[in-house]
């Protein structure tokens, strides 16, 4: 699996920010038709200090959500970053998940997001749930570029490859 196949969005510039949040669980195909509604609707109307913001909203692979602002013309602010985590807040809150566990580590295991918890990286490698070929999301990154390129990355190429050495 690799990020084309997931039909990210194009024209957006390669140093577009990007801000992705896991759910701690997968979201039902219902769930996933209202909350990329909400992200369109988001997007549609996204500013800063009055400017549009060139914005892309979705949830991805059933349980992470994925925003990008492109800041070509306009430069996203403290108050449009504000708003967009007030949206995914209130994702949680209606669907009753947590989407800001950083402790929760993804990975793509038969075609599926699996969680795991970071203290249980160890047991997991040792036990073959997972290998160093394993693709691990990668949420840390932080442009558009990234997101195509070092999303989606073996273990062994992640920050988590000290862990495990």
């Amino acid at each position: 699996m690799n990020t084309k196949e997931l039909n990210l969005p194009t024209g957006f510039s390669p140093a577009s920010r990007v801000w992705i949040y896991q759910s701690n669980r997968p979201f039902n195909e219902q769930e996933v038709l209202e909350i990329d509604e909400q992200l369109l609707q988001f997007t549609e109307q996204w500013n800063a200090h009055g400017a549009p913001v060139k914005g892309w909203g979705k949830v991805i692979l059933n349980q992470v959500v994925i925003l990008i602002a492109d800041e070509t013309d306009t430069t996203v602010s403290g108050c449009s970053t504000d708003s967009s985590v007030r949206i995914i807040k209130s994702i949680e809150r209606q669907y009753n998940v947590n989407m800001f566990d950083r402790l929760l580590l993804g990975f793509i295991v038969k075609d599926k997001v699996q969680l795991l918890p970071m203290a249980q990286l160890s047991y997991a490698l040792e036990k073959g749930f997972i290998d160093e070929n394993t693709l691990y999301l990668n949420n840390t990154v932080l442009t558009k570029a990234d997101l195509d390129n070092k999303w989606l990355i073996p273990l062994k190429e992640s920050w988590l490859s000290a862990k495990i050495a």
